[in-house]
């Protein structure tokens, strides 16, 4: 076991799980995750050794197939599975803030419906908020849902959609004006709406269509796509929770959840990046030593450890404080703030590390380096982060009198 990122407290099953999970990864993930990643191929295989593990159903109760378990322990493996490949880590994320979002906040009858078959992996989850011209401004979403008889129509465009083509359920925050007058705050005419479709791209149910996967820099293999609504039925029935003009603070519930996994993977790739960098400078000799003896190749392996630990303490304690069941958007925001920042950081010293052979596509630290900026707009911006961690600091050291 390695001696970077230990997590003190944990219990025997979830150091099983870890361990089950860790091995997966070492056998099952690295060894052909570049090859993947260089075709751009979907990891079928992969995806169907995670559902035989249980994975899909980790944080969904006991009492719907699940297997109960907190969203530290989710982080946790998130952070191994990352380690291995972050795409994969991509796969489970948005599907798990489906579930947390149907645990919390849906009728009895969408959890009994829908988290069985989550559980199983049967149903696939991805959630979609953001539009083509909006960024991380919410509250300006022009996609809207029009109450006709027992029915909500939906139209418009959604962007930057994980598994898009192959999830069979959408979580979509869309615009609601059915009870909610003119002039009422925009947070508060948000509805999510869940919609259910077919895996594949091209009309996917009437009213739905789901482009071909967006071309990226990385984050490759998962698929990346628009969502484009055009006069899509969706029954009442589909409301998150059964009534209207809760969508925003459903979705931002989730985007907690989405942050503390955004900082997980964050660690995850800065783990395997000090791998590959520290394992580099034992093998790779200059003037007559392995560089690892040299004081400034030291002195970067320091820098580079001392921020994957810190990175992975900061991860932890977000996912313990949203355990808590406490208001965790001050450390969901640091955590994920610091950990995407300092992946970067890790996976450049690897980089350097390498030297030229860095730039090979033969070596692993070259997909590291196209991956990790990802992390740091995924979920919400650097500035976005600092944002929300500001006000809540204000809000927690506001002047009495």
């Amino acid at each position: 076991m390695a001696r970077l990122a230990q997590t003190a407290g944990l219990t025997d099953i979830q150091r099983e799980i870890l361990s089950t999970v860790r091995d997966f990864v070492d056998k099952e993930i690295i060894p052909v995750a570049t090859g993947l990643e260089h075709r751009d191929e979907y990891p079928q295989q992969i995806v169907d050794g995670l559902k035989e593990l249980g994975l899909f159903g980790l944080m969904i109760p006991e009492e719907y197939g699940g297997l109960g378990e907190s969203l530290l322990t989710y982080a946790l493996c998130v952070e191994e599975i990352a380690r291995g490949w972050m795409s994969v880590s991509g796969i489970i994320n948005t599907h798990f803030i489906v579930a947390y979002m149907l645990k919390q906040h849906g009728t009895q009858e969408q959890k009994e419906y829908f988290l069985p078959r989550m559980a199983a992996g049967e149903v696939r989850g991805a959630f979609s908020m953001s539009e083509p011209a909006l960024g991380s401004d919410v509250s300006a979403i022009t996609s809207k849902a029009v109450k006709d008889g027992d029915d909500y129509v939906l139209n418009g465009q959604k962007m930057w959609l994980t598994n898009g083509g192959t999830s069979t359920l959408v979580a979509v925050l869309v615009k609601s004006d059915e009870g909610h007058p003119e002039g009422t705050a925009p947070h508060k005419s948000m509805t999510t709406f869940l919609v259910e479709k077919e895996p594949g791209f091209g009309e996917v149910r009437p009213g739905l269509t789901i482009p071909g996967k967006i071309d990226k820099m990385g984050y490759k293999g998962v698929d990346t796509t628009e969502l484009i609504m055009d006069g899509l039925r969706i029954p009442a029935n589909r409301v998150l929770g059964g009534t209207t003009g809760r969508g925003f603070y459903q979705m931002m519930d989730g985007v907690e959840v989405g942050r503390v996994n955004v900082a997980a993977r964050g660690c995850g790739v800065a783990q395997r990046a000090f791998e590959l960098g520290v394992s580099y400078a034992q093998q790779r000799h200059t003037f007559g030593k392995q560089i690892a003896q040299h004081q400034a190749i030291q002195f970067k392996l320091a820098e580079m450890a001392t921020k994957v630990e810190a990175a992975h303490a900061m991860m932890v304690n977000a996912a313990r404080k949203k355990d808590s069941g406490e208001r965790n958007d001050l450390e969901a925001g640091m955590a994920k703030y610091l950990a995407s920042e300092y992946c970067k950081e890790v996976v450049e010293g690897a980089f350097r590390i390498h030297g030229g052979y860095g730039f090979s596509k033969e070596y692993e630290i070259e997909r590291l380096y196209r991956e990790a900026p990802m992390l740091l707009i995924g979920e919400g911006t650097a500035e976005i982060q600092k944002m929300i961690i500001g006000r809540r600091l204000l809000e927690e050291y506001r002047l009495q009198g």
